[in-house]
């Protein structure tokens, strides 16, 4: 069902137990919500009550659906068969998301809708915020197997560019208070150091006796660094073949008992702690995505998207209730 608001069009998915919001505006994910045993639905992501407030201002960008690069890139710039492109600074000295302008700022049209299914399209223009190429986009949002919500993607490009995408759902399974009690299991023995303006080093570097260490089930909180997680794991399992979705992080909240399993074809995964929300760890995020300022890094998989070939990467949602 789809409704309308000044800020765009909302649809709305539902399942026997799981609901989603989405908005055309910033192909956003507003609220997944789920059932507790009494009947009583509970939303588990941050965002706005108000669909409007997002086109106001989005800062931490709540559910985005995030491009035309998700992450950074070093210093604003890469380069591609020999050029040089400069891209927005929006994050101390490095691109964002995309820049200001990128695909959380953006009207997406719905080609395909029904009562479990969205699909929206976004055309972005050659030299949109510098990047090079016209882009085609699409992002499904689709309710499956009653506790599922899965999201693909699908690019294609006129010219070699660059392409990374990834949803910026913030989640809080109690729905309240901070989530530093939730309970991270993350499939990844290595990880991505970075420097101090969150740009990874080059290096892959083992988890073994770090605080990135969540191969075993591990509160979030229990040996946090001092700045909170905002980094990149590098994901077991994943080939340059991989197409169908692995289980690659589980999260628990023990209160309400609720979980969340996340599965994906991306090599990365963005876990981050909401560190400089107004409340501060309110959300974790779990952006499935390739590797951070993957232009600039050679022996990071390639984000390149060349004429002919298509982009494609599928991320589940799935959502237990909890007792």
């Amino acid at each position: 069902m789809a409704t309308s608001s000044p800020g765009g069009t909302v649809f709305r998915l539902a399942g026997a137990r799981l609901r989603a919001r989405v908005l055309a505006y910033g192909g956003i994910l507003q609220a997944l919500e789920v059932p507790d045993p009494d009947g009583r639905w509970h939303n588990v992501t941050l965002g706005f009550a108000d669909p409007d407030q997002y086109r106001r201002a989005n800062p931490a960008y709540f559910g985005a659906t995030i491009g035309r690069f998700a992450n950074r890139i070093a210093g604003g710039t890469f380069s591609l068969d020999g050029r040089s492109y400069k891209v927005p600074v929006n994050n101390g000295q490095n691109s964002l998301h995309g820049g200001p302008g990128g695909f959380h700022n953006r009207i997406w049209q719905p080609t395909q809708v029904s009562e479990t299914r969205v699909a929206l399209q976004y055309v972005s223009p050659d030299g949109e915020e510098g990047y090079p190429g016209t882009v085609h986009v699409t992002v499904t949002y689709s309710i499956q197997d009653v506790d599922s919500l899965r999201l693909d993607y699908l690019a294609t490009a006129d010219a070699p560019t660059v392409v990374n995408l990834t949803n910026h759902a913030y989640f809080n399974l109690a729905g309240k208070g901070d989530i530093y009690n939730h309970v991270v299991w993350l499939n990844a023995s290595h990880y991505l150091p970075v420097d101090t303006t969150q740009i990874p080093t080059g290096l892959v570097a083992p988890v073994d006796g770090t605080p990135f260490d969540f191969r075993q089930p591990t509160a979030i909180g229990a040996h946090m660094p001092p700045g909170g997680y905002d980094h990149n794991w590098v994901l077991d399992g994943w080939t340059s073949s991989t197409s169908t979705p692995l289980l690659q992080a589980r999260v628990t909240e023990p209160t309400s008992g609720r979980a969340l399993e996340v599965w994906t074809t991306e090599p990365g995964i963005q876990f981050y702690t909401g560190n400089l929300l107004e409340q501060r760890g309110a959300g974790f995020t779990l952006e499935t995505q390739h590797y951070p300022d993957a232009p600039n890094q050679p022996t990071f998989p390639s984000t390149v998207l060349r004429p002919g070939k298509q982009f494609r990467s599928t991320t589940i949602y799935r959502l237990s209730a909890g007792a």
